[in-house]
């Protein structure tokens, strides 16, 4: 079962992006949804998670106020709104599903899709 990143680009410092994840109708909507992100050079983390049962959302400390996560369980797709974007943001970005997601753990999500890159740059 893969879901489909998309929404990825190019894009300037305090410029927003919204990135979307198509969901395979097999996954319930009681799972637990998460972005993650990988910069070169550096381990994959978990940038925001919706918990499994809708049991509340987490986010990394350096998207707070900026990054906004949400789900539309009718058309099966899960966003993650971009806003003021930081070069630090640079990564390629990934959802994934976890039926244990009680956090936003790589270990608790066992449904990947392939990434989208976000790049920015002056």
């Amino acid at each position: 079962v893969q879901l489909q990143a998309s929404g990825g680009g190019s894009v300037q410092p305090g410029e927003s992006l919204t990135l979307s994840c198509a969901i395979p109708e097999l996954i319930p909507d009681y799972y637990g949804i998460g972005w993650f992100r990988q910069a070169p050079g550096k381990a994959r983390e978990g940038v925001s998670c919706i918990l499994k049962d809708n049991g509340g959302t987490y986010y990394e400390g350096s998207v707070k106020g900026r990054f906004t996560i949400s789900r539309d369980n009718a058309k099966k797709t899960a966003y993650l709104q971009m806003n003021n974007l930081r070069s630090e943001d640079t990564a390629v970005y990934y959802c994934a599903t976890g039926e244990w997601a009680y956090g936003c753990y790589e270990h608790e999500f066992n449904n990947w899709g392939q990434g989208t890159q976000v790049t920015v740059s002056s």
